[in-house]
């Protein structure tokens, strides 16, 4: 494999970005750990730089950064803050399925707040019971009118006692696996946090609980299967 030479603009953005790390991320890094603290001014100090908005089309408030400039944003904060990080990485993982999977609708109604910063994103779809293994899940969403009532559980769950939007799979009565978007505050969810992590400790991991929680057709990927 040969090694990926930066362009220029890619290796200003890394130095830039490896001093804002030093000045703004860094100091707080042993504190938030310590406290097991969500890094929110961290955070803030990375939506001033437009952090959340790189990979996101900027049809849709981004600057559609491409995949090796996104790399180098995680490897440098990663440098002095794994937490903080992981919080950006995962926040983006909750949007890779809208920008792939999702309609237009879906896009206008999520994207421009995730690239913003003001809303943040998760990923359910480790279960307690079953871990990472899609095929053994049972998270279910029985289709209902208007769309679909979700019921299950997932846990280890990065960002989801912080997050506004939720991103889970589940069965449909095909027993296919289908994606979802939930809103926080909808009935019947809930996402309380796990406490005692050993490491990444400012990195808030929490589970998703599922009590037949309605999710309207449109907030459902329109094709994606399995």
């Amino acid at each position: 494999m040969q090694p990926i030479t930066l362009t220029e603009e890619q290796r200003q953005f890394r130095t830039v970005l490896r001093q804002f790390c030093e000045d703004k991320i860094a100091p707080r890094a042993a504190e938030v750990d310590e406290k097991a603290e969500y890094p929110w001014d961290s955070y803030k100090d990375c939506v001033s730089m437009e952090l959340p908005a790189l990979g996101i089309p900027e049809a849709y408030g981004g600057s559609g950064a491409d995949h090796v400039t996104q790399a180098i944003m995680v490897e440098e904060i990663s440098r002095v803050c794994a937490s903080t990080s992981l919080t950006m990485l995962i926040s983006k993982l909750g949007m890779i399925p809208v920008i792939n999977w999702g309609s237009e609708e879906l896009k206008q109604k999520y994207l421009p707040k995730l690239a913003s910063g003001e809303s943040i994103g998760c990923f359910g779809l480790t279960e307690p019971d079953h871990g990472s293994d899609p095929g053994s899940m049972v998270t279910r969403a029985k289709k209902v009118a208007g769309g679909y009532a979700l019921t299950g559980s997932k846990m280890w769950i990065s960002n989801s006692p912080i997050a506004d939007v939720f991103v889970v799979w589940a069965k449909d009565d095909e027993g296919q696996i289908r994606g979802f978007v939930l809103d926080k505050g909808s009935k019947g969810l809930s996402a309380p946090a796990i406490h005692g992590k050993v490491g990444l400790r400012a990195s808030i991991t929490g589970e998703i609980v599922m009590d037949q929680v309605f999710c309207p057709e449109e907030n459902a990927f329109p094709e994606v299967r399995g």
